[in-house]
């Protein structure tokens, strides 16, 4: 009989996913007590590992994924892998799959969330209501900005861009998107394309669905707030280090901006003390996909992909 290959998962995923795999691999899932596991319980818990099922932001540095002579194949269950050290892994010719298009909606439910609330300071204004200061309606209290039939700047019209842009264009919102190229029409999500400048001095919220990259990383810096309109808001569903937390914090802090919505952050799962404090800001932790179907479906594709690679099937998501 041919051994059953061991699968390690660094942390618990949806029980189904790790149901199937149990059926025809020898599966470990680590179960540190911190949310994120460092990278010495990861190298510790892969040493005789033939696949790794990992997560975003869980460490898969070449010197982490060392630790497991026997590998063969990394998966991840999210769209991103910045986490995955590539040149590490084609080196070895370890293949690395991931889980595009699962998460695409409901980032992009989490994007409008955080705009609609950085606008109408939501979080400000329930915290006033929990202190048991609130007296009654008073004609200026939290004063916000439309968002309806205002000037939407999306950064990265891929699949998530193009969802935003969709729910947008029920806001009755202009559309301006920029990135690398300009996408075919059909594509384009009834977007105008403009160069960063330009739609950084237009938009009233810029959103942002780039990929991270040593081109896009701190894409957002205080050069760039500040051709931002005062009253501008800034949206971060992508990945953290596309923006100068430091820089974004001032800006907010002297009114520069009007408000910001971050679900990622520069360096996760830390944030900026300064961004704590202000009342302008709306803070979630990294919840782009959380939603208990669309958990289990990204945790279902990275199943599908290492069945894919058992039975010596082309990868469904190869990571090129």
């Amino acid at each position: 009989m041919t051994a059953r290959l061991r699968v390690v998962v660094t942390r618990p995923v949806a029980p189904e996913a790790l149901d199937a795999l149990r059926a025809r691999c020898d599966v470990r899932v680590l179960t540190g007590e911190s949310a994120l596991p460092d990278a010495s319980e990861v190298k510790a818990g892969i040493a005789d590992a033939d696949i790794l099922f990992t997560m975003p932001g869980h460490p898969a540095s070449g010197e982490v994924l060392s630790a497991a002579p026997r590998l063969r194949l990394v998966a991840t269950l999210g769209t991103g892998y910045d986490n995955i050290d590539l040149i590490a892994t084609r080196a070895r010719g370890i293949p690395v799959t991931n889980a595009p298009g699962i998460l695409d909606e409901t980032t992009a439910d989490l994007a409008f969330a955080l705009m609609l609330a950085a606008a109408r300071r939501l979080g400000e204004s329930e915290r006033f209501l929990r202190t048991g200061a609130f007296r009654g309606w008073r004609m200026n209290d939290f004063l916000g900005l439309d968002i309806h039939r205002s000037t939407l700047g999306i950064v990265g019209l891929g699949r998530i861009g193009q969802a935003v842009a969709k729910r947008a264009r029920g806001f009755e919102m202009r559309i301006l998107y920029t990135g690398p190229r300009r996408k075919r029409p059909e594509d384009q999500a009834g977007a105008q394309f403009v160069a960063l400048p330009e739609l950084l001095r237009t938009a009233d919220v810029v959103s942002l669905h780039a990929p991270l990259s040593p081109a896009t990383r701190h894409l957002i810096g205080a050069a760039e707030l500040a051709q931002m309109k005062p009253t501008a808001i800034l949206i971060n569903t992508a990945r953290g280090p596309m923006v100068d937390e430091a820089a974004l914090a001032a800006a907010l802090k002297a009114g520069a901006l009007a408000a910001a919505g971050l679900d990622v952050y520069e360096r996760e799962p830390q944030v900026l003390s300064e961004l704590l404090t202000l009342e302008n800001v709306v803070l979630t932790p990294h919840i782009g996909s959380a939603t208990q179907a669309t958990r289990r479906r990204m945790a279902l594709r990275a199943v599908d992909n290492i069945f894919a690679f058992l039975d010596g099937r082309p990868l469904l998501n190869l990571v090129p």
